[in-house]
C-alpha cells in the first residue's frame, strides 16, 4: 500500500485526510502493525486509483478473498459487452479501430485497421499481436511513418504513464523493448503540430495523416473489461478521409 501511495506521489498525510482516517493508523497499515478491514483495503485502493486486478492482490495480501473477477471475453456472461465491442469496431468503418488490453495485446480490429497489417512483417503478426511492437518495430509500420521520431516519443511517454499508473511488470518489460527500436526521440513540448500528435503513414494511395482517441469501458467492475481500451483513428484532413474511403469501399467490392 505504501508503493501505491509514494507511486501517486502523495504523504501519509494527505491520503488519511482524502479517506478520513488517522496518519498513524495509516501509517500502522502500511507497516502491518495494523490489521485493515477489507472495506479499508479497497477504501485505499479506490482512492489510490489502483487497478481492479492490483486491488484483487492487495485483498489477497490483507487476507482477504478477491472480490473482482476475470472472465475471459469469450465467456457467456460477457456476451453483451462482446457485442458492443463489435458494433463500436464496425460503427467506425471506414476508419481503423482497434482494441487491445493493457499490455497493447491486439483483442481485435475492424477491417480498416486490418488494411495497415499487410505492411507488417508475418513475423509481427503471429498471435499473440502486440500492437505497439509491430507499429514501431523495424520490420513493422516503423519505416512507414513519416514523423517516426514525434510519434515514437508520444508512445513511449503513454506506455510510461501507463506503467506509472499500473507498476505492470510486463508494461515495464515492454517499454524497455520499445525503447531499444530506433528511430529517434523528439520533444513533444516543441514545435507542436497542432492540436493532436498525427500518425503519418506512407501508403501507395498517399500519405495518412490520423489522430487517434481512447475510449474505455467506465463502469467495469470486472478485471477483463477494465483492462480493455479503444484506439480509435481519424483523418486529420480530407487528403486522408477520401483514401480511407477509398480503401474501405475496395475491401467490400472484393
Amino acid at each position: 500500500m505504501r508503493e501505491w501511495r509514494q507511486r501517486r506521489h502523495l504523504s501519509q498525510l494527505e491520503l488519511a485526510n482524502e479517506i478520513e482516517i488517522s496518519a498513524r493508523h495509516l501509517s500502522f497499515v502500511e507497516t502491518g502493525r495494523s490489521q485493515p478491514s477489507r472495506g479499508m483495503v479497497l477504501k485505499l485502493a479506490e482512492s489510490l486509483g489502483v487497478p481492479l486486478r492490483e486491488r484483487n492482490s492487495l485483498l489477497v495480501s490483507a487476507g482477504y478473498a478477491p472480490m473482482y473477477g476475470a472472465l475471459p471475453l469469450t465467456d457467456p456472461s460477457m456476451t453483451a459487452a462482446r457485442n458492443a465491442v463489435e458494433l463500436i469496431l464496425a460503427g467506425h468503418e471506414p476508419h481503423p479501430a482497434l482494441l487491445v488490453d493493457r499490455h497493447w495485446t491486439l483483442v481485435s480490429a475492424n477491417r480498416s485497421a486490418q488494411h495497415f497489417f499487410t505492411q507488417i512483417s508475418p513475423a509481427l503478426l503471429a498471435p499473440p499481436v502486440n500492437v505497439l511492437r509491430a507499429t514501431l518495430h523495424p520490420d513493422g509500420l516503423a519505416p512507414l511513418i513519416e514523423n517516426l521520431p514525434q510519434w515514437r516519443s508520444h508512445v513511449l511517454a503513454r506506455v510510461a504513464r501507463d506503467l506509472e499508473l499500473t507498476a505492470d511488470a510486463t508494461l515495464a518489460e515492454l517499454l524497455t523493448e520499445l525503447r531499444s527500436y530506433p528511430g529517434g526521440v523528439q520533444d513533444l513540448d516543441s514545435d507542436l503540430p497542432g492540436v493532436v500528435v498525427p500518425i503519418r503513414v506512407r501508403s501507395p494511395a498517399g500519405v495518412l495523416s490520423m489522430f487517434s482517441t481512447t475510449t474505455v469501458f467506465g463502469t467495469a467492475v470486472e478485471v477483463t473489461l477494465s483492462e480493455l481500451v479503444f484506439e480509435a483513428f481519424y483523418p486529420a484532413d480530407e487528403t486522408t478521409a477520401n483514401i480511407l474511403r477509398q480503401l474501405a469501399g475496395s475491401q467490400v467490392a472484393s
